[in-house]
C-alpha cells in the first residue's frame, strides 16, 4: 500500500557545515493537518538555490521511508524526521516500484514523478558526511521528485493512489543505472528521453551525453535496455 507517511517543510536558514556558512532549505520539519500544494512549492516551504532545486519540474522531493533502516546501520544513528532534507516521506514507492511519468493522487492534489534526486553537498553537511551523496548515489536510493498537475491539499498519513502508470516503464532505478552507472549504454538513453515526462534538466543532460557518445564512439554501447 503506497502511503504519505510525513509532509515536510522549511525555508532557506543559514546553516555551519565545517567551516563553510551555507544558505539552505534542507532543514524541515514535519507538518500535521491540511497543507497546500501549489505548482511550486507546498506551503511553508522555500528553496535556497533555485537553480538546483525547485521549480515546476521539482516541486516536491520524496524519500522512501523503506531506505531508513539501511541508512541508520550504515551511518550508526537513529534518523529522525526528513533525514534526507524531503518535503515527502512515503512508504511502498521505492525506486524500483516508481517510473518516471506515473501519476498519483495524493489528497486533493495530482502530481506525476519527473526524474530521481540528485543528492548534494548541502546533504553531505546536514550529517557531516562528506562522502554521503556519492553513497547515495551509489544504492540507488536517491528518491525522486514530483511536478503537481493539480493543486490541492495532503495530509500526512494519506494514501496515496496511482491513477495512471506511464505506458514506457522506466523506473526510477532504471534512470538512475543509466545516469550513474551505465553511462554508455546509448540505448537506455534513448529509452529515457522517450518519456515525455522526464524533466527538463535530466532530457538536456542526457541528450548532451548522446551528442557526445556519437561524436566520440558511434552509437555508443548497446545496452540491455529499459527493464
Amino acid at each position: 500500500m503506497m502511503k504519505l507517511l510525513s509532509v515536510n517543510t522549511g525555508k532557506p536558514a543559514v546553516h555551519v557545515f565545517g567551516r563553510v556558512r551555507v544558505e539552505t532549505g534542507i532543514g524541515k520539519t514535519p507538518r500535521e493537518g491540511d497543507v497546500q500544494l501549489g505548482f511550486g512549492n507546498l506551503e511553508g516551504d522555500r528553496q535556497a538555490d533555485l537553480q538546483a532545486h525547485g521549480g515546476p519540474d521539482k516541486a516536491v522531493c520524496v524519500y522512501c521511508f523503506e531506505h531508513y533502516p539501511y541508512w541508520e546501520r550504515e551511518l550508526g544513528r537513529k534518523l529522525g524526521a526528513a533525514a534526507f532534507g524531503e518535503n515527502f516521506t512515503v512508504s511502498g514507492m521505492t525506486e524500483e516500484e516508481v517510473c518516471i511519468g506515473d501519476i498519483f493522487r495524493i489528497g486533493t492534489a495530482v502530481v506525476q514523478i519527473t526524474q530521481p534526486r540528485q543528492p548534494c553537498h548541502k546533504l553531505a553537511g546536514k550529517h557531516a558526511l562528506a562522502d554521503l551523496p556519492a553513497r547515495v548515489q551509489s544504492t540507488g536510493y536517491t528518491g525522486y521528485y514530483f511536478r503537481v498537475l493539480e493543486e490541492g491539499t495532503v495530509r500526512a498519513g494519506a494514501g496515496i493512489e496511482r491513477l495512471r502508470p506511464h505506458p514506457l516503464g522506466i523506473t526510477v532505478a532504471f534512470a538512475n543505472r543509466i545516469k550513474h552507472h551505465d553511462k554508455s549504454n546509448a540505448e537506455g538513453i534513448r529509452a529515457i528521453l522517450a518519456v515525455d515526462a522526464l524533466s527538463a534538466n535530466w532530457r538536456q543532460s542526457f541528450e548532451e551525453r548522446l551528442e557526445r557518445l556519437g561524436a566520440g564512439t558511434g552509437a555508443g554501447r548497446e545496452g540491455d535496455g529499459a527493464p
